[in-house]
């Protein structure tokens, strides 16, 4: 079961994308062509695989806040517009929160 919202990781690409809700997802998606590598990650760090029928699978790695928080500071430095160093998160639902706007 995933847990919403989202982000959603593309292979290759440090920018990240809010997804509040499956039906977002499938809106987002629909139009994109995604590789085998690209992945969701949920408000409880669980990462699924996209499957080619936007079916989403568990997969066995869970993110920490840590890993999460890296990813934001990746996809902010494409930004420019915050210092990296003032990116921290309590929990992983804050992380993706914080994507939101």
């Amino acid at each position: 079961m995933v847990s919403w919202p989202c982000i959603l990781k593309l292979e290759g690409d440090d920018e990240l994308i809010y997804l509040k809700s499956e039906a977002e997802f499938n809106m987002e998606c629909k139009d994109l062509i995604l590789s085998e590598a690209d992945c969701l990650i949920d408000s409880k760090g669980f990462t699924h695989k996209i499957l080619h029928d936007m079916a989403l699978v568990i997969m066995a790695r869970k993110l920490s806040t840590d890993d999460v928080t890296q990813l934001i500071r990746a996809h902010e430095f494409t930004k420019a517009e915050l210092c990296l160093t003032k990116i921290h998160f309590l929990t992983i639902g804050d992380a993706i929160q914080s994507l939101k706007s």
